[in-house]
């Protein structure tokens, strides 16, 4: 389809062309990637590869790694960090952290609305937006 034979194209002229589409392609450094669905499942990459691009302004980014499943209730994030059980009902710092952030409240405002929900991630951030 693209010209027989060999690999394919080059990535060098394959980024060329790309670029003269004004379409953008940069890494991006990240330590973990979580991705909470509708039903409070989470998805957590460790350590992915992430590849944005940018095509006039709509920014898309690849991910890619092995996911590691967490239950929004607390799951395997609950077994990792047993220090954060001492926390007022047993919330970890780092759901809380992520609540404040997506909501812009405080982590005290986020972990209320955590506590209210059970944990429930995607609950606590619905009831504070």
């Amino acid at each position: 389809m693209f010209g027989g034979g060999g690999g394919g194209l080059d990535p060098r002229k394959m980024q060329q062309m790309m670029k003269q589409m004004g379409i953008d392609v940069d890494e991006l450094d990240a330590e973990e990637v979580v991705i909470t669905k509708s039903d409070g499942e989470q998805l957590v990459f460790d350590n992915p590869d992430i590849t944005v691009m940018d095509a006039r302004g709509q920014e898309t980014y690849q991910v890619v790694g092995e996911p590691e499943t967490r239950d929004g209730a607390g799951g395997a994030t609950a077994v990792e960090s047993s220090e954060d059980a001492g926390n007022a009902g047993g919330i970890p710092d780092e759901d809380v952290e992520i609540v404040a952030q997506r909501t812009g409240v405080t982590e005290d405002d986020a972990r209320d609305a955590l506590e209210a929900t059970d944990g429930d991630l995607a609950a606590a951030v619905e009831r504070l937006e």
